[in-house]
């Protein structure tokens, strides 16, 4: 998406110009001794009318970087109270649209370290954390009559040891691949989904969601679920989002297959699919959007 301008030497002229990788952390102190943070990888795209500064020496129309930057850091000091990714987003992106009348869109993507409060002696630490491994993101549209909203996850890392095959595929000369009916299978399930209504809680749908990714992925905890093929899980459980939460539009699910290779040393050991070389290079790669069948409009949501 970029801001569109003809010239008088007969060109087209596509721009827009923002801030990238603004990092800010935020901690909120409660009166209880419990303390919450959050760390945030922001970056800010503008769309706005400023062809002067690229037609002629005329910088009047820009935002400068340095004060998108800083706006960040003001912003995130004015979330008194703890703030989710989308709600943090959505407040930047509106501030750039309102507080400029030149800036008719404001694309806000930023990224959730995951720092996730430890325990200790079975209790919750008031005000320790460790780093865990997905990551919460989002990317929210502002323009100046509405606003967009799509999460997602990335690097969500899955595997189960069982319940998994692969028959059936086409055999060509080039094919060495052997089919089976047991099989590891293991991911990195990156996500994304679009609002169509506001949820009460993004934080809340964003961890409910999350769930249901994973509860979909392995099946119930005692016999889980038989999966014939990535693309099939991938289809479930994109399925089951949607099924479960209407107020998801979309969702776009990229699950590279990363490979645990039987080991097999011939005349020395013989293994029966209990040792793995693991290896993620080179690793298929499938990926995929389901959606409702009404095309979504941007809104007020």
């Amino acid at each position: 998406m970029a801001e569109k301008f003809g010239s008088e030497e007969g060109f087209h002229l596509e721009q827009r110009h923002g801030k990238a990788r603004v990092r800010v952390a935020r901690v909120w102190r409660g009166r209880d001794g419990h303390q919450s943070m959050a760390e945030w990888n922001v970056h800010v795209l503008l769309l706005s009318d400023c062809k002067e500064s690229y037609f002629q020496d005329d910088n009047s129309n820009i935002v400068a970087t340095d004060s998108m930057k800083n706006t960040v850091y003001v912003k995130a000091k004015e979330c008194a109270e703890i703030t989710s990714v989308e709600e943090f987003a959505t407040r930047l992106g509106e501030h750039f649209t309102r507080t400029y009348s030149h800036v008719t869109c404001a694309i806000i993507k930023i990224i959730e370290k995951p720092w996730e409060r430890i325990t200790v002696d079975g209790q919750m630490h008031k005000h320790g954390f460790k780093l865990g491994s997905d990551k919460h993101t989002t990317e929210v549209v502002v323009k100046k009559d509405g606003y967009q909203v799509t999460s997602g996850i990335e690097g969500l890392a899955l595997l189960k040891t069982t319940k998994a095959c692969f028959e059936g595929f086409i055999h060509d000369k080039y094919t060495l691949l052997k089919e089976t009916r047991e099989r590891l299978f293991a991911t990195e399930v990156n996500a994304e989904w679009r609002y169509s209504v506001k949820p009460t809680c993004f934080r809340q749908s964003y961890l409910d969601i999350k769930s249901m990714l994973i509860d979909t992925f392995f099946g119930p905890s005692t016999e889980g679920v038989y999966s014939p093929s990535v693309q099939n899980t991938l289809y479930c459980m994109a399925r089951a989002v949607l099924n479960r939460f209407p107020l998801v539009e979309s969702i776009h699910l990229k699950m590279p297959n990363l490979h645990f290779l039987p080991v097999n040393l011939a005349n020395m050991v013989q293994f029966a699919d209990d040792v793995y070389t693991p290896t993620d290079e080179p690793h298929g790669t499938i990926e995929a959007t389901l959606s409702r069948r009404q095309v979504p409009v941007l809104s007020k949501i």
